[in-house]
């Protein structure tokens, strides 16, 4: 099952598990461990005094009582000392012992907030990549909905240098694609339509070139690479779903490979496989694009199976984009910078 980053409240998450940034001692402390307190009534506490107290980087589980989620997994994160006494391998551990003890205790869900990043001031950059890797890393091995619960925009940052670089990225593409089309709205409608058509063209045809005589051949297509009409045709009857049959033979993977770095359902993922008329959305397509670590041309020709393209007068494309030219093909951290950016998820 995928894993996914929400704006929400995390009390009021619809998930199996809810995990607490709990007091080392069995005291209700401040922000999420409160509010989980509030939701969840007085016998929360009792609870959380049969267990005592619990080290940083443990974990320990007890029955949600008045909360909608059967259980609350209570850890205790690092404090922030610098990043010179273990605090990123403390961290890893809260994560990684709270979804064990989710999986021994027959959860299918589970919901964190973005831990260790309030009081015990842990950057939150470096805490939402550990925290990814670290889910992410699980979620390839086991079965399991994973929700990362942010609150509001301030608890949520990325990286300096990736944010500069995804930024810069986007302003070098989208401006100047936004500079071509103020400079078409001033021209004719017909010869506006002419343009549109050549480019697409073009694109499409980049590598094709048909055994016709240049005096007949359309200047779209003149210069071209060498494939036969016939071929063409064949190409253009693929669907989707054949398509990323043909993908999983030639690099050898197996479903499984594919649909967990996909961050996708494995029911979903079935019946992509199965159906040759199945349609699926963009985001879809495109994580399965990543899954299969596919490079810039080989993407838009696969995604375009179903009917989609990537363009530089959208923002999410061009960050597509930009992980993929980087040859990063892991959806979950590219999953971070759209969620920064507001944008729909990959796979989930």
């Amino acid at each position: 099952m995928p894993f996914e980053i929400v704006r929400n409240d995390i009390v009021k998450m619809q998930a199996d598990a809810i995990v607490n940034t709990a007091n080392p001692y069995p005291e209700i402390g401040s922000g999420v461990d409160t509010a989980i307190h509030t939701a969840a009534g007085p016998e929360l506490l009792q609870a959380r005094k049969l267990i005592g107290n619990i080290a940083r980087g443990d974990a320990a589980i007890t029955p949600a009582f008045g909360m909608q989620a059967k259980y609350v997994i209570h850890t205790v994160g690092p404090v922030w000392e610098g990043g010179n006494v273990a605090e990123a391998e403390c961290l890893r551990s809260c994560y990684r012992k709270s979804l064990e003890l989710a999986q021994e205790n027959g959860c299918e869900s589970i919901a964190f907030p973005l831990l260790a990043t309030g009081n015990y001031g842990f950057p939150k950059d470096q805490a939402l990549q550990i925290a990814v890797s670290t889910i992410s890393n699980f979620l390839l091995k086991h079965d399991m909905m994973v929700y990362l619960v942010v609150f509001h925009e301030k608890a949520y940052a990325l990286s300096e240098k990736l944010f500069k670089d995804v930024q810069s990225y986007i302003d070098e593409h989208y401006v100047a694609e936004k500079l071509e089309e103020e400079y078409a709205k001033n021209l004719p409608y017909g010869e506006l339509l002419e343009r549109r058509m050549i480019r697409e063209r073009r694109e499409r045809l980049k590598e094709v070139t048909l055994p016709i005589s240049n005096d007949i051949m359309p200047d779209f297509v003149v210069g071209c690479g060498s494939i036969s009409l016939e071929d063409l045709l064949q190409e253009e009857e693929m669907t989707f779903s054949e398509a990323l049959l043909d993908w999983l033979i030639a690099k050898d993977l197996n479903d499984p490979d594919v649909y967990k770095k996909a961050n996708i359902d494995r029911k979903l993922f079935s019946k992509i496989r199965n159906n040759p008329d199945y349609k699926p959305k963009k985001n879809t397509a495109i994580a399965l694009a990543l899954a299969l670590e596919l490079d810039l041309e080989e993407t838009k020709e696969f995604i375009g199976r179903a009917g989609y393209a990537l363009t530089h007068s959208s923002k999410y494309d061009i960050i597509i984009e930009y992980f993929i030219r980087q040859k990063n093909y892991n959806v979950f951290e590219i999953n971070e910078v759209l969620f920064a950016y507001n944008y729909p998820l990959i796979g989930a």
